[in-house]
């Protein structure tokens, strides 16, 4: 399975919630996203660290190492207009990661209900453990 990652759920697997089990199954070949997606994550981390009272250095590594890998703007851009029609209303932070994922055609990964109109194939954590222990 590949996936096209949000970052609620990165930040999830950086902290080793249930998106790393995910994230580590061996039913995901692949894991994709933004690159402002990414700098969400990378930006959010210290408040998260902060906020579990975990040590800054330790996240940013995990972040640093997610086996996620980042896909230019340039690939996906002509998927932009598209996405900003069908989410920009609704929440202008997810149409980057929504044209990437049209783009690609893979199922979106995100905890975050605002797909839920995109009209894409959309997981949240639970529905993937859920398929990927199916599939054992």
């Amino acid at each position: 399975m590949r996936l096209v990652a949000d970052a609620n759920v990165l930040l999830s697997a950086v902290i080793g919630g249930q998106a790393k089990t995910v994230l580590e199954h061996p039913g995901v070949e692949s894991a994709v996203t933004t690159a402002v997606t990414f700098e969400a994550v990378q930006e959010y981390a210290g408040h998260l660290a902060q906020k579990k009272r975990l040590d800054l250095e330790l996240v940013l590594f995990a972040v640093a190492t997610l086996p996620v890998a980042i896909v230019p703007r340039e690939q996906y851009k002509d998927a932009l207009p598209r996405a900003r029609r069908k989410i920009g209303k609704r929440d202008p932070d997810d149409v980057e990661i929504l044209a990437l994922a049209m783009h690609l055609g893979w199922p979106l990964w995100s905890n975050d209900n605002d797909f839920e109109v995109a009209g894409i194939e959309w997981y949240t954590t639970a529905e993937l453990l859920q398929r990927l222990r199916l599939a054992e």
